[in-house]
Parts: structure tokens; C-alpha cells; sequence
């Protein structure tokens, strides 16, 4: 314990901590899930990626130039469109580009915005502030813009017959889809709202309780929690907007046609 009172951890208190995966596997073995491999790579994973990135910031705090910073950022941006991607079933056409352009635009105007004006420091390329900022509005803009793009694709897919319909009778792309968008970006918002809804009664946010943790007040460390909050939850909405008002002119052709299955 050092002198702000937080106790630091060693080695043998994380592999104490990883005993808990050990567990999760058994529990995985016993029952019969055919999980506990997935869980021992998972976790192996996240240590891995954790300490790499853990050394990185080290190196990156003590050079603190603008260039680096950028690079940094975009390296995760593209990091997190090939997970999206992974992890997609079924994507829509241009997924890709679609999902890169929503989540640059999306996160990366709601990350200045909130640096510039309501953290308000100075340089704005600090790498402790920025960095760890962007990666929160990030991961969760991301599966937000995810969640977005598997309804926009299922929705059109049900609703394919009323679509054609739809522009049959005069009506354009736009408001023939329109009910699929509002499904699409409803269902993007849903973890967001679960999380603020539960937060503060059912669950302690991470970042607050790293916060408090490490020695800050507890009043400043919810401040920063709402504070953040606030941004995800902008992230996620702008995000997931430009995806869908992008993606769902992909499932057109210039004619305003309803694609083939086989052509999207």
C-alpha cells in the first residue's frame, strides 16, 4: 500500500485473480458447454493485449507528440471495425466503409467535442486523457453501430415484401425503411440505456471504481462517470445514425430498387 493508500497489485495477487478463470473453465468442463476453451483464449488474450498496450502507453506518455496520437487512435478505430466485422453474421453491403466512415465520424467528432469544451485540456493530444477517452467512446460506439447494422439487415429482410411495396405505391427508400430504421437504431441504444438505468444502484462503473480505487474523492469520481457517460451515450447515437443513414441506401440500387438477396 503506498502512501495515497492504494494497494498495488503483484504478480501472485493477479494470478490469485486469474484462479476465477480457472474456475469459469471448470465450471464450463462440468457442465458440458464446450466454453472452456474460448474462455482460457479469451482470457490469455486479454492479458496479452492488456500488457502490450499497458507497455505502449508507457512509451507514448513520455513522447506525447500529436503524430503518434493519431496513429494510435486510428490503429484502434481499425482494430475495432475488424472485430465488428468478425463478428457480424450477415453484413450489409459496403460494411466496411460504411461502419469505418460512422465510427471516425462518430467518435471522433463526440471525442474532440468532449475533450475540447467539456474536459477542457491542454494540449488536446494529451495522451492520458485522450487516448483512454477515445477507447471508452469507442467500444461502445461500436457495438452500439453493430447492433444497428444486424437489425437494419434483419429488419429489411422480414419486411422485404412491405419494402417493395412500399416503393411500388410511390414512396422513397428512405420511408419505405423508415420503421426498420427506427428498430435498428432503437436496438443500438438498448445497452447504453440498460447501463444508465442500472448504474449507481444495481452496478458501480468501472472507471468510477478504478477512480475511487486509486484514492480520488468519490463525489469527483462520479462526476467524471456522469461526465462520460454522457459522451458514450452521444457516441453510440451519432455513431449509430451514420451507419444506418448510410447503410440502408446500400440495399438500393440507383434506381431505387430493392436489391437481390444475392446482390447486398
Amino acid at each position: 500500500m503506498d502512501n495515497r493508500g492504494l494497494v498495488n497489485l503483484e504478480l501472485s495477487n493477479l494470478l490469485l485473480a486469474f484462479a476465477l478463470i480457472l474456475l469459469a473453465m471448470a465450471l464450463s468442463r462440468f457442465q458440458r458447454l464446450g466454453q472452456a476453451r474460448k474462455i482460457g483464449w479469451a482470457a490469455t488474450r486479454m492479458v496479452v493485449q492488456l500488457l502490450a498496450v499497458g507497455y505502449l502507453l508507457h512509451v507514448v506518455f513520455s513522447v506525447k507528440t500529436p503524430l503518434l496520437v493519431a496513429s494510435i487512435l486510428v490503429v484502434m478505430a481499425g482494430f475495432s471495425l475488424q472485430v465488428a466485422g468478425s463478428q457480424a453474421k450477415r453484413r450489409m453491403p459496403g460494411f466496411y466503409r460504411v461502419m469505418g466512415s460512422s465510427i471516425l465520424a462518430g467518435c471522433g467528432g463526440v471525442t474532440f467535442f468532449f475533450c475540447a469544451l467539456v474536459v477542457g485540456y491542454s494540449p488536446w493530444y494529451e495522451p492520458r486523457y485522450l487516448i483512454p477517452l477515445f477507447g471508452m467512446i469507442l467500444g461502445n460506439s461500436m457495438q452500439g453501430a453493430s447492433l444497428a447494422a444486424e437489425r437494419l439487415e434483419a429488419e429489411i429482410g422480414e419486411r422485404r415484401d412491405e419494402i417493395e411495396t412500399a416503393l411500388c405505391l410511390g414512396a422513397t427508400p428512405r420511408q419505405a425503411v423508415e420503421a426498420a430504421l427506427r428498430n435498428a437504431f432503437s436496438a443500438a441504444l438498448i445497452p447504453t440505456l440498460n447501463t444508465m438505468a442500472a448504474m449507481g444502484i444495481v452496478s458501480l462503473p468501472g472507471m468510477m471504481t478504478g477512480q475511487i480505487l486509486s484514492g480520488t474523492e468519490p463525489v469527483v469520481a462520479v462526476r467524471y462517470q456522469i461526465a462520460i457517460m454522457c459522451a458514450v451515450s452521444g457516441g453510440v447515437a451519432v455513431t449509430a445514425f451514420l451507419l444506418l443513414m448510410q447503410g440502408y441506401r446500400r440495399y438500393f440500387t440507383p434506381a431505387q430498387q430493392l436489391r437481390r438477396w444475392d446482390e447486398s
